[in-house]
């Protein structure tokens, strides 16, 4: 018999049934298999060398490296690598993140299995599907106010209970500069005080807490 598993796929997930329920799905599948499952970023990068896969499949919440820089160091080792991310995170920065770092598409964990395996297949294909409800987050970030770094940086220390004075000294810049960044922040966020910029912030994926 001729064999026709012909799309080698690598699981990195930090929760050891949820690799194994992504290799029962795609196992089923008459044309492609697993060929490697990782918990780390670390252990992801190695895999891939060695066993180059055609699609990978990448979480962003990873043991030691995260999945974000996972992807980057993928993409500089091969950068026709094609990757998947699948993932909780549901905020529009994580998305564009993802993509920005050269992921292939995004899908939540909650899609459903045969919009996974169509996934695979399309990206295996050279393809960049993205499901509606990850267009639709990316299209409503385009209408957003987009942070810069520094004032990432800025509303992260907020989260962390830091005052204008404390982020100031933080980041070696003056009390007048630290309120201008803050004023820019919930003005861009469109919000009123510290607490509605934070709660934003997360939800929208431009800072974790810690």
């Amino acid at each position: 018999m001729l064999n026709t598993r012909s799309i080698k796929v690598l699981c990195v997930d930090d929760h050891r049934i949820v690799r194994e329920g992504l290799s029962l799905i795609i196992g089923r599948q008459p044309d492609m298999e697993v060929v490697a499952t990782a918990s780390s970023g670390e252990e992801a990068i190695d895999l891939y060398g060695k066993c180059r896969p055609d699609v990978t499949l990448m979480d962003l919440n990873l043991r030691g490296l995260g999945g974000l820089d996972a992807i980057k160091a993928i993409r500089r080792q091969d950068g026709q690598a094609r990757i998947v991310v699948l993932t909780m995170h549901n905020g529009e920065e994580y998305i564009h993140r993802a993509l920005e770092a050269g992921a292939s598409s995004y899908l939540l964990k909650d899609s459903l299995s045969d919009h996974l395996i169509g996934v695979i297949r399309d990206v295996f294909q050279g393809r960049r599907p993205l499901m509606p409800d990850v267009e639709a987050l990316l299209a409503e970030r385009a209408g957003n106010g987009h942070l810069t770094p520094r004032e990432v940086q800025v509303v992260q220390l907020i989260s962390e209970g830091m005052r204008n004075k404390e982020i100031a000294a933080a980041l070696g810049i003056s009390f007048e500069t630290a309120q201008v960044h803050v004023k820019n922040i919930l003005a861009k966020l469109k919000v009123q005080d510290r607490t509605a910029a934070v709660s934003i912030a997360v939800r929208r994926g431009i800072i974790q807490l810690n």
